[in-house]
């Protein structure tokens, strides 16, 4: 076991542990059990870490004339290499990073952790053992120049836009699946319906055209955003200003901001932008409000989209039948043979747990007080979530759904033939009122005979100038 120290006391952490003092403090804190940081969130961090090492030991060298100094950059670096190359759910990436994704602090117990782990890889990169901070320390290096103000901002906003990318391409093969669809069922006549109830006529290629469109807004909603979340805080520190009065210290300052954001668009493939104004990305959160707006957005069409399939799937003999959603699995415990649209409903519910969680991003963005939100941590956890879930909701609803649906033509006539939509047409000729009368007077009746009332009345109606 070794010994670690903070302004709070000392700490025992096993000889191999990663993490040090500050992570441990922070899982014992925050030990709701709940889930760890969102690994997209530590991958960003770390790419963060990994673009400040670089450009620290390009300072070190160019600037500062240390050998020395270049060299434990370097190993920082190296150490982020090696985190970027796990996988997720390796046992470095659950052993070492220990923090729950809620916790106080706008999210420093998250930004110690990484520190510290990168550290003590680095540490070991150099033949020395954990905790040995007089070499490396966590903060001094590890975070130089940065604060977890800056840092946790950029990260977020560097993860979202990768999972946005992600997301964005999702949906544009959704809206080719639904097109498809339009052009192969275009020449499907069947009952519209509004209300539920009977409609005019459409077809069903009509129907698929208009769930495309609006996927295709998402699409290019999803996509516009970006722009916006382009521009970051780094270098801004604790609260988006330069605090160091040294000119020396500015300038190299100065160096280190310009530098990191070039290394972090060579290491993103991101157009990163140093806002022109830090405080304002510190202070403010109403970006990520608006992602998730879009995101809500995304959920409410799917939820229209995959709902509509239900009531169409719904039968097979005592419902409305005009489409076959593939089976997938057996549906009953009881009733044998018993299919249900279970992927339909998969993407419902988790287009609610979406709009749920932006709930937790507008409550959380909307507590912040002056130059900080100490809340960011659940915003982050929310829309890392639904960025994430939407994007796989979206795979398996157009892989297991909408690709592998298909028409029932012979219910969609029937159902058409068995609605007087075609009374529509005699209002103008012989009044609403008049039609109104014979299509209730005729329920139930065949669709031949109420045809048959409603020219007979437009015969006998008086002239009324409506042609």
């Amino acid at each position: 076991m070794r010994t670690e120290s903070d302004i709070l006391g000392e700490l025992r952490l096993p000889d191999d542990a990663l993490y040090g003092i500050h992570s441990l403090r922070a899982r014992d804190n925050f030990a709701l059990n709940y889930r760890k940081t969102n690994p997209r969130l530590l991958r960003a961090i770390v790419t963060v870490k990994k673009a400040a090492a670089l450009t620290w030991a390009n300072l070190e060298k160019s600037v500062l004339n240390s050998e020395a100094g270049a060299k434990k950059f370097g190993a920082v670096a190296a150490a982020c290499d090696e985190l970027l190359a796990c996988e997720d759910d390796t046992g470095l990436f659950n052993g070492a990073f220990i923090t729950d994704a809620l916790q106080g602090g706008a999210g420093t117990s998250t930004n110690m952790n990484v520190n510290e782990v990168i550290a003590n890889l680095a540490l070991l990169r150099l033949g020395e053992k954990p905790g040995a901070y007089d070499i490396i320390h966590p903060l001094d290096d590890v975070n130089r120049g940065q604060s977890t103000n800056d840092v946790y901002p950029t990260a977020l906003r560097i993860a979202s836009i990768l999972l946005l990318r992600e997301l964005s391409d999702s949906c544009a093969m959704l809206q080719e699946a639904l097109q498809k669809k339009e052009n192969e069922y275009d020449g499907i006549k069947k009952l519209g319906r509004t209300e539920l109830m009977d409609a005019v006529p459409v077809t069903l290629g009509a129907e698929f055209g208009a769930y495309a469109q609006g996927i295709a807004r998402d699409r290019w909603r999803l996509y516009k955003v970006e722009e916006r979340l382009r521009q970051v805080n780094i270098g801004g520190a604790a609260v988006g200003l330069l605090s160091a009065d040294d000119r020396e210290q500015r300038a190299l300052h100065h160096k280190y901001q310009f530098g990191i954001i070039e290394k972090l668009r060579e290491l993103t493939g991101i157009g990163l932008a140093l806002s022109e104004y830090p405080m304002d990305i510190t202070q403010n959160n109403d970006v990520f409000v608006e992602v998730s707006g879009l995101l809500k957005a995304l959920s409410v069409n799917l939820m229209k989209i995959a709902g509509d399939f239900r009531l169409m799937n719904s039968g097979p003999a005592g419902g409305i039948g005009e489409l076959k959603l593939a089976p997938v699995q057996a549906g009953s415990t009881i009733m044998p043979g018993k299919v249900n649209p279970v992927i339909a409903e998969m993407t419902m519910q988790a287009a609610i747990k979406v709009q749920a969680n932006d709930y937790s991003v507008c409550a959380a963005a909307s507590r912040g007080e002056f130059e900080l939100n100490a809340l960011v941590p659940l915003i982050a956890d929310a829309l890392l979530e639904s960025l994430s879930l939407l994007d796989r909701t979206v795979f398996l609803f157009r892989t297991k759904c909408v690709e592998t649906l298909t028409a029932n033509p012979e219910r969609c006539k029937a159902n058409l033939e068995a609605a007087p939509y075609f009374a529509a047409a005699y209002a103008p000729l012989i009044g609403y009122d008049t039609v109104s009368r014979i299509i209730t007077d005729s329920s139930g009746r065949p669709a031949n005979e109420i045809l048959e009332k409603l020219a007979a009345a437009r015969l006998n109606a008086p002239s009324t100038g409506r042609g």
